[in-house]
């Protein structure tokens, strides 16, 4: 079976991709800095499981560092399935130089890298905040991208140009795919649903900035990482793909659902909008359906029973 490399390999999205790889028998390297964006010992966990099959391997060190990545790709891969990134759209206002670094830099990094070491697929982890405000819906991958309101969407459309111009130099066959608000087991810790289902669950004030009619396409990781394995197998030439769940939920629903979920009812703390959010993401998946077979199949309330489950279970 192919050797497949999977950069940010430790975290959210990058673990469930590793179990989902080894499962067909894919021997794989997992590569990942544990930046302390948040806790590493969360993403050390998160690989524990991995770690105990003879076909994973794990590389420490950042995607910025070209010597490490060379040196690391320098013992042959087939695929290179690139997860790692600066994360989230309100740090990005604040450190814009960084997230430039690791997501436009450390790209760069890796697809010459991949270039070098005669990678044959480079699968690209982009964003559906690449749409800015988009007032056509749903967002369909032929719209217009020009207009993103953050410095992380920027550097995820920076990613996708890197990565056509390898494809056109080189020959190197890419996929981009466009993740729509990913969630369950293992969600990061920052973003809304884990962040709000703490807070409920502890009885505390959940953060609510506008009136709660912002939507988002929220996509459950199991219907991800599908996406992705078929991305890996299908990737040829140079394709854009959106994955989401194409039902948008307002952050009014999404609370209702967990408040149903875990039993309780949360206190709302209500804020102002904040700069770079978008007002809503919904995604045309039906490119990926035709080229990729992608079918999502979780609906948002077994979604998030299985999120809250997980959340519930002993440390």
């Amino acid at each position: 079976m192919p050797r497949i490399i999977v950069t940010g390999g430790a975290g959210f999205i990058g673990s469930h991709v590793c179990e989902a790889l080894l499962a067909r028998q894919s021997d794989v390297l997992a590569l990942d800095s544990f930046d302390t964006f948040y806790d590493p010992q969360i993403k050390r966990r998160n690989v524990h499981r991995c770690l105990a099959d003879g076909r994973f391997s794990l590389a420490e060190g950042d995607i910025c560092d070209a010597a490490f990545v060379e040196e690391t790709l320098a013992a042959g891969a087939d695929v290179l399935v690139h997860l790692a990134a600066r994360a989230g759209v309100r740090p990005s206002i604040e450190q814009p130089l960084l997230y430039q670094k690791v997501n436009v830099e450390g790209t760069l990094v890796l697809l010459e890298a991949a270039r070098r070491a005669g990678v044959q697929k480079f699968i690209f982890a982009s964003s559906s905040s690449i749409y800015g405000n988009n007032r056509k819906v749903p967002f369909a991958e032929s719209d217009p991208v020009d207009h993103p309101i953050s410095p992380y969407a920027a550097t995820k459309k920076a990613g996708e140009l890197l990565c056509h111009t390898y494809h056109h130099l080189y020959g190197l066959d890419v996929t981009c795919l466009r993740f729509f608000t990913v969630y369950g087991p293992r969600q990061r810790p920052d973003l809304a649903i884990h962040k709000f289902a703490r807070l409920i669950e502890a009885g505390r004030p959940v953060p609510v900035f506008g009136d709660g009619s912002v939507r988002r396409d929220y996509t459950y990781i199991g219907d991800i990482v599908a996406g992705v394995l078929a991305a890996v197998d299908r990737c040829q030439g140079y394709h854009l793909y959106n994955l989401g769940e194409s039902k948008p939920v307002s952050l009014n629903d999404m609370i209702a659902a967990l408040e149903h979920a875990l039993g309780k009812r949360a206190t709302i703390d209500r804020r102002p909008l904040q700069p770079g959010d978008v007002d809503q993401t919904y995604a045309d998946i039906r490119l990926a359906r035709t080229e990729l077979g992608y079918n999502p199949a979780t609906s948002f309330e077994d979604g998030i029973a299985r999120f809250v489950a997980w959340l519930r279970e002993p440390a």
